[in-house]
């Protein structure tokens, strides 16, 4: 018996598979990145762990940490990675065994056929055990735990996704409220500034040199200012209020840490295009889902042969419950017994071509993410370049704009121009130097993207040595 068992397992763990094993679809990555200011090298941005990318603010890290802990995006999809964890864990090749007891008393009616018990009261006590197991001939079963396995590994991948767009999300909005803290420091500077331009054309006009014009234009050019700071400081409430909501916090202040302009820019090489494919997070999801679905496929098309299913129980049974555990109360049966398909009015052939189908949407769709892997790096890559460039631009306007203005306040100062010129150039530096504070915050956020676009981090810890764990952190 237990050689015949031991035989059917053995079967049932080396019968043919039904539908194709999977292959990984044919993409070819790009030599380079388009947009690299060198050739693709080894060494890539994605190698580098958060932290190290956080180092020069020591307050962002704490920031991050704190999000990766208590943000409620990332506890939801460490769930789910929970759930399909538990799912994949079903083997359902394996034989399923249950066991049972009762008791039973029944009266026998007089009137019965069976006139030797007519009238009697009957006792029955029963202790039994019983198993089912379907013979995995054809691949059914052990696809299916294929296909659950991919799932899981697939919502595995979309958390490290979340996972990553947080890091990416908390250190943005992180930069974006200290470009506006540098905005506010710049409105408040230059309402210091036109304070006191605004009281020497006041002394110039009651001295009997100046005009009211001039007087009228520096007052409004002084509430206009004015205006910037209620605007940028709602801005810098409500911004606050996002990273708390990051941070899985309720609404209130963030510690700042270094000042934006001291925050030095990572220039590290992007590498292969190749390993885009082995590190971001959303092309391994669509690939893990592609695997899911050419395993289901393949139990479409299993389901198409026969199916050879085992039943038996053992047990004891007796009408008295102290014979229950003697040895002439032993009761036992097996069967087997085999159920094959012949008219289901075309259903199962209908459900493994809507399983090709559904195969062929993902690929489509793993294909579709590795390009976007490719145009995302190629973007971030070039918007590296291009935001540093407009930072010097706009630093140099800002030098040039602050000597226009002295120049100008020194002519209007001499008699030679009018107040009107002085009001022009300050208005473009302050313009300017708003526009200074963007492009900061710009060139630092573009650092940024590449690392989420290169799926950064791959290849180390979710948190740093010393670092509490995020809660429900689901092992790669």
């Amino acid at each position: 018996m237990k050689r015949a068992l031991a035989s059917l397992l053995a079967l049932s763990l080396a019968g043919c598979m039904s539908g194709p094993d999977y292959k990984r679809p044919e993409t070819v990555p790009p030599a380079n990145h388009r947009g690299a200011a060198a050739p693709a090298a080894e060494q890539s941005l994605a190698d580098l762990a958060w932290w190290d990318l956080a180092k020069d603010d020591p307050v962002l890290v704490g920031l991050l940490k704190e999000a990766l802990q208590k943000n409620q995006d990332l506890k939801i999809a460490a769930s789910r990675v929970e759930e399909f964890r538990a799912i994949s864990r079903i083997n359902y090749v394996l034989p399923t065994v249950a066991a049972g007891a009762g008791a039973n008393r029944q009266r026998l009616s007089e009137s019965s056929l069976n006139g030797v018990l007519g009238g009697q009261t009957v006792n029955t006590f029963d202790l039994s055990a019983s198993f089912s197991w379907e013979i995995d001939l054809w691949g059914r079963l052990r696809r299916t735990n294929e296909a659950n396995l991919a799932r899981f590994l697939a919502t595995e991948e979309a958390r490290r996704g979340v996972y990553l767009a947080l890091l990416s999300d908390v250190t943005s909005a992180y930069f974006q409220l200290r470009a506006l803290d540098l905005q506010l420091e710049i409105a408040h500077r230059t309402v210091v500034s036109r304070k006191d331009s605004l009281d020497l054309v006041e002394k110039r006009l009651r001295g009997g040199i100046g005009n009211k014009l001039e007087s009228s234009q520096a007052a409004s050019a002084l509430a206009q200012t004015e205006v910037a700071i209620p605007q940028i400081e709602q801005a810098i409430f409500e911004q606050e209020n996002l990273i708390s909501l990051l941070l899985g916090r309720p609404p209130g202040p963030v510690e700042r840490g270094r000042a934006i302009a001291e925050v030095a820019a990572t220039a590290v090489p992007a590498g292969l295009p190749s390993a885009l494919l082995e590190r971001r997070p959303d092309v391994r999801e669509a690939e893990a889902n592609l695997r899911a679905a050419n395993a289901e496929v393949g139990v479409a098309e299993a389901n198409l042969f026969p199916q050879l299913s085992l039943t038996g129980s053992a047990g004891v049974q007796s009408a008295d419950l102290s014979d229950l555990l003697k040895s002439p109360s032993f009761v036992w049966n097996i069967a087997g017994g085999i159920f094959a398909p012949i008219f289901q009015g075309g259903r199962l052939r209908r459900e493994r071509d809507a399983a090709s189908a559904r195969w062929d949407q993902a690929r489509l769709a793993y294909e579709k993410a590795a390009l976007a892997a490719f145009g995302d790096a190629a973007n971030s890559l070039n918007a590296i370049g291009k935001t540093r460039e407009i930072r010097e631009a706009y630093g140099r306007n800002v030098d040039a704009l602050r000597e226009a203005e002295k120049t100008a306040f020194l002519r209007y100062d001499g008699g030679v121009s009018p107040y009107l010129e002085v009001l022009d150039a300050q208005r473009e530096l302050f313009t300017a130097e708003l526009d200074y504070a963007t492009s900061l915050r710009d060139q630092k956020i573009a650092v940024i993207r590449l690392y989420r676009a290169l799926g950064g981090g791959w290849n180390t810890p979710e948190m740093p040595p010393g670092g509490a764990a995020p809660p429900a952190n689901a092992s790669k």
